[in-house]
């Protein structure tokens, strides 16, 4: 009903909309300027930024812009997994026979990317995600993963995507080895408000409203309330345009923003 009344083809902030209309600002450029760098001297990578800001679609449009025959990309939504149970993903990611052996699984993940490398001109990338969840044990055995002996060459591609404390763990005395392998470290800064207002009209635009439906001051209120986060400013809008509509308002006002914000307990 809402879409009707403000003439709106479809819901363009939809968490479904398709990849090509996803919206890139300065932290999805920025990124992948970053992630562009990694894949020519590879090493490790790391992607932090608050929940929302747009990291697992960044990553993903990384992953799909890399050549499948000079690339092989074994991604991990990490949760809470054991150091056996990582080591057996990636090897089972590889191709290989996970053994019963840490040790056993360690060295033979390790030849296996060397061999791709070397043999297939084939780079691995390791894509974890929510990175912050790793163990202490994992994020140890990561950078003997990506030591191979005395090469002085970057044989793989480790990224690790999370949110800011993983920037916290990282600085911990025992992870400070693993942290001076990092090549790349990039923060997400999450939407400014000229972003917000950007996004907002081309959104509009792009489900066939040309015309200003959201006050100057209504657009101010998102960005304070949605702190950087697209996730957010999308269930803001969404529940404003809604509102909106319930009281035949001819424009999106600061009161209607807040009563939105204040429904999905934004404030």
């Amino acid at each position: 009903m809402y879409k009707a009344y403000w003439g709106m083809e479809f819901n363009p902030f939809d968490k479904d909309i398709k990849e090509s209309q996803y919206y890139k600002g300065e932290d999805y450029r920025e990124a992948m300027k970053r992630l562009e760098y990694l894949k020519n001297i590879r090493g490790i990578g790391l992607f932090t930024g608050l929940p929302g800001t747009g990291k697992t679609y960044t990553m993903k449009s990384f992953v799909n812009s890399l050549n499948p025959s000079l690339f092989k990309v074994i991604y991990i939504p990490m949760t809470t997994i054991t150091t056996n149970e990582f080591y057996k993903d990636l090897a089972s990611g590889l191709g290989l026979e996970p053994s019963h052996r840490k040790i056993d699984n360690y060295r033979q993940i390790q030849e296996r990317i060397r061999a791709l490398y070397k043999d297939q001109k084939i780079t691995l990338l390791i894509l974890i995600d929510e990175a912050q969840y790793l163990s202490r044990s994992i994020l140890t055995d990561l950078k003997l993963l990506m030591n191979f002996d005395m090469d002085s060459k970057n044989y793989a591609m480790l990224i690790l995507a999370g949110q800011p404390t993983l920037n916290n763990i990282l600085s911990m005395q025992i992870h400070e080895a693993l942290k001076q392998r990092i090549v790349i470290n990039y923060t997400y800064q999450g939407l400014t408000l000229n972003e917000v207002k950007e996004y907002v009209e081309s959104r509009m635009k792009l489900c066939g409203v040309a015309h200003t439906i959201f006050e100057e001051n209504a657009l101010e209120a998102a960005s304070g309330s949605c702190n950087g986060s697209i996730r957010k400013l999308n269930s803001l809008i969404h529940k404003a345009l809604i509102i909106g509509c319930e009281q035949k308002s001819r424009m999106i006002t600061t009161d209607i923003l807040m009563d939105a914000a204040n429904e999905i307990e934004l404030l």
